[in-house]
């Protein structure tokens, strides 16, 4: 039955690609650029000649396909390549941007986004494509550490400055966690207003000339803090200050201890005073190897004194310490009103020379597209790139080239995954409990915890024997942000911590330093320096 759907699912596949390949040669004049990597790249795509950049590029197969890419195949290197337009391409009257990519190995860190070139200086070639290169836009996932978004970057010119400015969209999605092929999409429309999907889904949507969905706005803002305003020597910032008039109570002895020897306390009933709380393991023997003139006089190991496990204590009694009642530590004068503050100095305001106003971002013209990467993956594969006027026709491409092959390898996974585990078992649980997961961390207003939450999850999924107790914890801490964020929170009632409670030490006992060590060491489960460990050859 598996094998007849897959039969199916292929026949679908070369049909619908027969269908595209044939939709292509009669795309409208509004499809800029549709490059399926059915051919060789060669000739079409420039690969550059920058010295940075090693990567080799290959023309394969998609996994499990018989369609065609262009793939990285080789990790930690750098990779460039370029393909000019026929003719610069206007973004002012909205453009569709799109292109697919598989990480058919993952990505632990790396990008694998697109950047749309301006059109460049006299004397530029494409085999001199670099990092330098001036770009429009950039689009599409990058990964690492922390970072997981699929990007959004407008170079936009100020009018009055004269300056290309990067403006990265606020919030963006997340990346796609699998291996699967994944199509994203951005829409840039004449009223503004900028749509970013994910497999067709919008995940996105902005207004490029508000503030809140760019950083920086591509509007400056009307004012700034003039830079040449400097605070007054005199200018008083203290809220609260000392009372003057306060005097320190005569009977408050800061000398007195924080505690006291409790003198009242008394010795239990049937405490060991002559036995140690340790002695010689009797178990333990001296090693075959162990050299005296080397090693010293060899000792045995230390054991818990089995005489004290039922008895309240062994060793010398001592009165153990108690808090002191006259202790009031260093005082301090009472705060109050500062009669001359005058709250916290910023500097005065300022036209900003820079501002200007906009009605439709200047939107630079895209003259080429191209692939500037750094990843430390190899098998990342683009395919079908996208530049066009028609949203429709995009979708279009979504429906017959990237879906079926989406869903073929959706099937092959679920396949492999029942053949292994079966999707009843725990593997199965977990692989949906870390997809509602990754869609909880695309929840808007949870994005200024995103990339805390998806290298959370992350982090846990890499864990190869991941407990139903691990995802709990997962989910609780997620929910509890979750509904902090809906909810708000209960301020906690301030209340003044007094200091613990330190014992006084005398000669014998050794300093508070000594004592520190050595409770730090046995809570780390070190054993007292006594004779150095036995010597051991290899």
């Amino acid at each position: 039955m598996r094998e007849a759907r897959r039969v199916t699912l292929r026949v679908a596949i070369v049909f619908l690609l027969a269908f595209v390949s044939f939709n292509q040669l009669f795309a409208d004049d509004d499809t800029i650029l549709y490059e399926t990597f059915d051919e060789s790249f060669s000739g079409r795509w420039i690969v550059s000649e920058k010295e940075d950049y090693k990567g080799e590029w290959k023309h394969e197969k998609s996994k499990g396909h018989d369609d065609y890419g262009l793939l990285v195949s080789e990790p930690a290197k750098k990779y460039a390549i370029v393909k000019e337009l026929d003719e610069p391409a206007s973004l002012k009257d909205g453009i569709v941007l799109q292109f697919e990519t598989r990480l058919q190995n993952g990505l632990e860190c790396g990008g694998a986004y697109l950047k749309y070139l301006r059109p460049q200086d006299a004397g530029w070639v494409p085999k001199g494509f670099d990092s330098e290169s001036p770009y429009s836009i950039m689009f599409g996932p990058d990964k690492c550490g922390t970072t997981n978004k699929v990007h959004f970057i407008l170079k936009h010119k100020n009018p009055k400055s004269g300056e290309y400015v990067e403006h990265h969209l606020k919030f963006p999605p997340s990346v796609p966690h699998d291996k699967l092929t994944h199509v994203y999409t951005a829409i840039l429309k004449s009223d503004n207003e900028l749509q970013i999907l994910v497999d067709g889904e919008e995940k996105k949507k902005a207004n490029f000339l508000t503030s809140d969905d760019f950083e920086p706005p591509l509007v400056p803002a009307k004012t700034i803090p003039d830079p040449d305003d400097v605070k007054p020597e005199d200018w008083d910032e203290r809220a609260k200050i000392p009372d003057p008039e306060a005097v320190k109570p005569e009977d408050w002895d800061e000398d007195a201890p924080l505690e006291i020897v409790d003198e009242d306390a008394v010795k239990p009933e049937g405490w060991l005073d002559d036995e140690p709380e340790e002695i010689d393991d009797p178990e333990a023997t001296k090693p075959e190897d162990w050299d005296e003139e080397e090693d010293g006089e060899w000792e045995a190991p230390k054991t818990d004194n089995p005489k004290c496990e039922e008895a309240p204590g062994c060793g010398e009694w001592k009165r153990p310490m108690k808090r002191n009642p006259a202790y009031k530590g260093k005082w301090h004068a009472p705060l109050i009103d500062n009669p001359n503050y005058k709250g916290i100095w910023k500097p005065q305001e300022i036209p900003n020379p820079n501002y200007f106003e906009l009605d439709q971002p200047d939107f630079e013209p895209i003259a080429a597209v191209g692939i500037e990467i750094w990843t430390m993956q190899d098998g990342i594969l683009f395919d079908n790139v996208l530049i066009a006027k028609d949203e429709k026709f995009a979708a279009s491409i979504r429906d017959t080239t990237w879906k079926p092959k989406f869903d073929a390898e959706k099937e092959k996974q679920k396949d492999e995954e029942a053949a292994t585990t079966g999707t009843d078992g725990l593997a199965g649980f977990q692989k949906k409990v870390f997809e509602l997961l990754y869609q909880v961390a695309d929840i808007s207003f949870l994005s200024e915890h995103k990339d805390k939450i998806t290298d959370l999850i992350e982090k846990a999924e890499k864990q190869p024997n991941i407990t139903i107790g691990v995802l709990v914890s997962i989910v609780v801490v997620i929910l509890t942000l979750f509904f902090r964020i809906i909810f708000g929170g209960k301020k906690a009632k301030v209340v003044e911590k007094k200091p613990e409670p330190v014992a006084e030490t005398s000669n014998t006992e050794g300093s508070s330093d000594e004592k520190k060590e050595e409770t730090e060491a046995e809570s780390e489960g070190a054993a007292p320096a006594r004779r150095r460990q036995p010597r051991r050859e290899n």
